[in-house]
């Protein structure tokens, strides 16, 4: 009992006298730099910060373990690891040359192009029918909706290239007073719904690709969808194969990765594959408007993930729309659109699976050394190629992304490409993981 005691009291003022060090700390911080050095100093005082908290964290567990040293258990055996992964996901080698499941090669997969009032689908239509290997393989059905007869001619235009159905419905939905100004996400969810549900339910079809009239597509976008769709099949912790990266502009995506794919918790969009039992389960609770939004939240997620490339396989070309061009300037014209044909049926794609790509994930990121971003963005970290730096709080992850140049906003709690708390992204060539401490436990949907 004597033992125990001064072991907590010596805890007790190891704590006390650490907390005491730290305000003296603070205290003699400079004053804040110019606004011209603003974006560092936010990042160098976030770091310093979560520095100074994770000592706290690593301090109160000695204490912790010291004051149980008497009744210490021995720690259970290190779990097994996962199968050896290819390194190509990160270092873009030659891929393997295992081809995908024959029964995904021949199944049938529509696209369907969601379209409005924009005559420039010809362009989005262009693209489509340039790189379809087969139309009977991949039937291209345009849904309109607005009845606007500018656009319909266009989509007309392409005869039997095509099938062009109308949404019936042009009527204004019932909206909440304080939604008025967003009559236009309303009637793009009732678009959605009729489309979708022509797709599974009239036409039959088992699986779908979903695309907007303002992308264009890549030479292998075909290719991409054929050689993941068995993916949803085997892995029902998949929902979607997006051919979108939010963080896809040149300068933080891999130069020569135009064969990585990543897993993602956050729901891309922007030219997506799902089955039909996904729109089953979507389908009796669909929500009058921001369906998108709605999508990922968790309790329609439900921790599944969607399979996303390095390089885009879609870029938006429409600055027109409902959200008056957001984030288009600032961000969606700059996203690369892969422009190098990837045979990805002929690659063995079962890393991806959560079993497999799981425990290779997570030990790629925490055996990268732990860096400070500051240090990432001065160019002062030596050798080595993969680098983790790490956020504790929404702020201070917020304040990094800005500094690196991916996108900071999060759905849900889930930030984009995310995967387990992790976005990653290159800087200059270096592969980074912005990742939480090891140990997360789950994403917050309040940082939102």
């Amino acid at each position: 009992m004597p033992r125990k005691v001064s072991v907590a009291a010596w805890g007790a003022a190891l704590f006390i006298s650490w907390n005491a060090i730290l305000l003296l700390y603070l205290m003699s911080r400079p004053k804040a730099p110019d606004a011209s050095d603003l974006t560092a100093h936010v990042i160098r005082l976030a770091e310093d910060a979560e520095a100074e908290l994770e000592k706290q964290k690593d301090l109160l567990q000695q204490i912790h373990h010291y004051s149980r040293l008497l009744n210490r258990r021995p720690a259970p055996p290190n779990a097994a690891r996962g199968p050896e992964l290819p390194q190509r996901l990160f270092n873009a080698s030659s891929p393997s040359p295992t081809p995908v499941a024959p029964e995904s090669q021949s199944a049938v997969i529509p696209v369907l192009v969601v379209a409005c009032d924009r005559p420039s689908v010809r362009k989005c239509l262009d693209s489509l029918l340039k790189y379809r290997p087969t139309a009977e393989q991949f039937p291209i059905i345009v849904s309109q909706d607005c009845g606007h007869a500018e656009t319909s001619r266009v989509i007309d235009s392409y005869g039997d290239a095509i099938t062009h159905i109308s949404q019936p419905d042009l009527s204004e939905v019932p909206a909440p007073p304080e939604h008025r100004k967003f009559q236009g996400y309303y009637k793009i969810s009732r678009h959605y719904r009729w489309a979708l549900n022509q797709i599974f339910r009239v036409m039959g079809y088992k699986s779908a690709i979903v695309v907007e009239d303002d992308l264009e597509v890549a030479p292998d976008f075909y290719e991409y969808f054929l050689s993941t769709h068995y993916l949803l099949r085997k892995d029902p912790t998949l929902w979607c194969v997006s051919a979108w990266n939010d963080n896809g502009k040149e300068a933080i995506v891999e130069a020569k990765g135009a064969s990585i794919l990543h897993r993602s918790d956050f729901f891309p969009g922007l030219g997506w594959l799902l089955l039909r039992e996904l729109w089953e389960e979507l389908e009796p609770k669909w929500p009058a408007a921001f369906w998108d939004d709605w999508v990922r939240r968790p309790e329609q997620r439900l921790d599944r993930a969607c399979v996303r490339p390095e390089l885009p396989r879609t870029r938006t070309f429409g600055r027109k729309g409902v959200s008056q061009g957001q984030f288009f300037d600032q961000h969606l014209r700059f996203i690369k659109l892969n422009q190098e044909p990837v045979a990805f049926t002929k690659i063995d794609l079962s890393y991806l699976l959560k079993e497999n790509y799981d425990p290779w994930f997570v030990g790629q990121v925490y055996e990268a050394p732990k860096v400070r971003a500051e240090e990432v963005l001065q160019g002062q970290v030596p050798g080595g190629r993969t680098v983790r730096v790490e956020y504790t709080t929404r702020d201070t992850f917020k304040a990094m992304a800005r500094a690196f140049g991916v996108m900071d906003d999060l759905k849900s709690g889930v930030a984009r490409v995310a995967y387990k708390g992790v976005v990653t992204f290159t800087h200059r060539g270096r592969r980074v993981f912005l990742a939480p401490p090891q140990g997360w436990g789950g994403y917050d949907p309040s940082w939102t």
